[in-house]
């Protein structure tokens, strides 16, 4: 296949270019480096690569055939969309049409990153596809919510209206390597702070949980998904569901860190539960997360000591 990638160089794209380049494939990846980071894909830069730096809020042209859209271009942490909401809210729309009207020109397979900030702060638990969600439209997180709840609106718009083969990942809480230290997200925070023997800092009481998945299983459940006949939202994510202060003195036991945890004020409307029903994902993919936390986060401790000056 020939794919396009947008968001090509930021932590989950340089993964998903890295394994449709090791399984054959062509790939063309899009970034206008907002958040991405080119050196995520240094090391595939002899590979049947092809980057083009773009921002997708502007028309998308990739000459030659498409066989398959992964639209992932778009700030993902809670830091880039605060600093960011203008450009997130705008890739959320504008970035989406423009990748559904390349998939729609070139007859090609289309999968949309979603998220599951599509349920708020939510009122179901575990959160289940049919879960509309509880979303505050108007406060600070709501400019990457409804980006993303609009992005699955439009992409199911195009499905009805044009029959496009459209496909919509649901994504919990991910983690790995590549991920940028400054990232805002817990994983990547607990883990740069433990390495420089910091204070571990945790938003709210430390009772809010998380599901964290492996880099490695989410890009098999996103590739499975795009293979799939299936048009309807899927969630991919572990539902192995733990509390925020128990990851962090996970992280700080493995690093062997100094550093002690401190509790500051949680952020409006962050979510105080977040667990995927993967029963779709089980029955539909067969797929379901295969990677234990401690072994995923051996590797991602590994990555960020390669990168830290402690």
């Amino acid at each position: 296949m020939r794919v396009v990638i947008t968001g090509a160089a930021g932590f989950i794209g340089s993964h998903l270019t890295e394994e449709l380049l090791d399984r054959g494939h062509s790939v063309v990846g899009i970034d206008n480096l907002l958040t991405g980071d080119l050196a995520n894909l240094a090391h595939l830069r002899d590979r049947d690569l092809q980057f083009i730096r773009h921002d997708v809020t502007h028309f998308i042209d990739v000459s030659g055939p498409v066989d398959l859209v992964l639209h992932w271009a778009s700030p993902a942490s809670p830091i880039d969309y605060l600093e960011l909401p203008i450009p997130t809210l705008k890739v959320g729309a504008l970035g989406t049409h423009n990748a559904l009207g390349l998939a729609k020109a070139k007859g090609a397979r289309f999968v949309i990153a979603s998220t599951s900030e599509v349920y708020g702060d939510p009122l179901e638990h575990p959160q289940r596809e049919t879960y509309w969600g509880n979303v505050n439209p108007v406060g600070p997180r709501g400019v990457y919510d409804e980006a993303k709840r609009f992005a699955e609106a439009i992409t199911m718009a195009y499905h009805r209206f044009h029959g496009l083969d459209t496909k919509i990942i649901r994504i919990f809480n991910t983690y790995g390597p590549r991920m940028r230290i400054n990232d805002g997200r817990a994983v990547p925070t607990f883990i740069a702070q433990a390495l420089r023997n910091e204070d571990v800092t945790i938003f709210g009481s430390g009772d809010q949980t998380r599901s964290f998945c492996y880099i490695t299983d989410l890009v098999d459940g996103i590739l499975r998904l795009a293979a799939s006949d299936l048009n309807d939202p899927v969630n991919v994510g572990n539902p192995h569901e733990m509390s925020i202060e128990e990851i962090a003195r996970t992280i700080i036991r493995m690093t062997g860190s100094s550093s002690r945890i401190v509790f500051k004020s949680l952020p409006t409307d962050d979510p105080k539960v977040r667990r995927p029903d993967i029963t779709r994902a089980r029955t539909l993919l067969g797929w379901e997360p295969k990677v234990p936390l401690e072994q995923g986060l051996t590797s991602t401790i590994d990555y960020f000591r390669s990168k830290i000056t402690t």
